[in-house]
């Protein structure tokens, strides 16, 4: 029984290590193509560079004529961090009042919202477009804001599920104690749920941040509101790969790392707050 065990436990370790690899080596590749000195474009005769250099890096901040990474890369950052802000508090706010609050229209709502969460977010790109047209806010950061929160409520569930696990004896003690509904969220429930608000920001974040199709269609050709997805994305045109494929791939590993700084000294709330928030519907 032990032999068959072992044999097993080698399979498995031998398939995830072969899954490792797969999935590792297009990121050792993009990093080593970063270093590569000769631009030479996506297909090159030899896998790896033959000399190497940090100057794809600098040119990415210092030749910023034709690819303003910096000013793509503040726009990401400010549209990433304004977004995360508003929807997180939507996506609690709303969470909480289906947890908590039960009224005759909470069901149908959710139903709703459960519908309409099956459609990509794509489908109404166009609508959403003329829509900011009317306004007058295409072109601009703030539409990209309000684009990403419009529809922040709809991600409700996980934080939803978590809600269900905080005792409902510990809203009543303190609603007996003269705390209203609102103290009860902001000064209790809140605290208490550390694990789905870290979850909650990180998804908040990372949809801004490396989003391409609805930043392509509202900026359209205002340079310079570019965010870093959109680009990166120049610098793989036609005209444009063979000379920037390098800098791309430096581009590309600079703004993977905030994202894998973040999954790494959050991966246990991210954890707790998907499984905890799974617990309950």
């Amino acid at each position: 029984m032990k032999k068959k065990e072992n044999r097993n436990a080698i399979a498995t370790y031998i398939v995830l290590g072969i899954m490792s690899l797969v999935w590792l080596f297009p990121i050792v590749w993009l990093v080593l193509q970063s270093f590569r000195e000769t631009p030479a474009g996506a297909f090159t005769k030899h896998l790896l560079p033959d000399t190497y250099t940090a100057e794809n890096y600098t040119k990415l901040f210092t030749d910023t004529t034709l690819f303003n990474y910096p000013r793509w890369f503040r726009n990401t950052l400010i549209v990433a961090i304004a977004s995360c802000i508003v929807s997180t508090v939507i996506v609690l706010l709303t969470a909480y009042a289906f947890s908590r609050l039960r009224f005759k229209a909470r069901k149908p709502m959710m139903n709703v919202i459960l519908v309409l969460g099956m459609f990509p977010g794509f489908m109404s790109m166009i609508a959403i477009y003329h829509i900011l047209k009317a306004f007058g806010l295409v072109q601009s950061l703030f539409s990209l804001v309000l684009v990403y929160s419009g529809g922040a409520a709809m991600g409700y569930y996980v934080a939803k599920g978590f809600f269900d696990t905080i005792p409902r004896s510990i809203d009543e003690a303190a609603l007996i104690d003269g705390a209203t509904k609102n103290q009860v969220f902001w000064k209790i429930s809140l605290p208490l749920s550390k694990p789905v608000i870290i979850y909650t920001v990180l998804q908040s974040f990372i949809a801004p941040w490396v989003d391409f199709i609805f930043v392509s269609v509202i900026m359209k050709d205002n340079y310079n509101n570019y965010t870093i997805a959109l680009g990166l994305y120049q610098m793989l045109t036609r005209e444009n790969i063979t000379k920037y494929f390098t800098q791309f791939c430096a581009g590309a590993v600079l703004i993977a790392i905030p994202i894998t700084l973040l999954f790494i000294f959050m991966q246990k709330y991210y954890v707790g707050g998907v499984t905890a928030g799974g617990a309950k519907g």
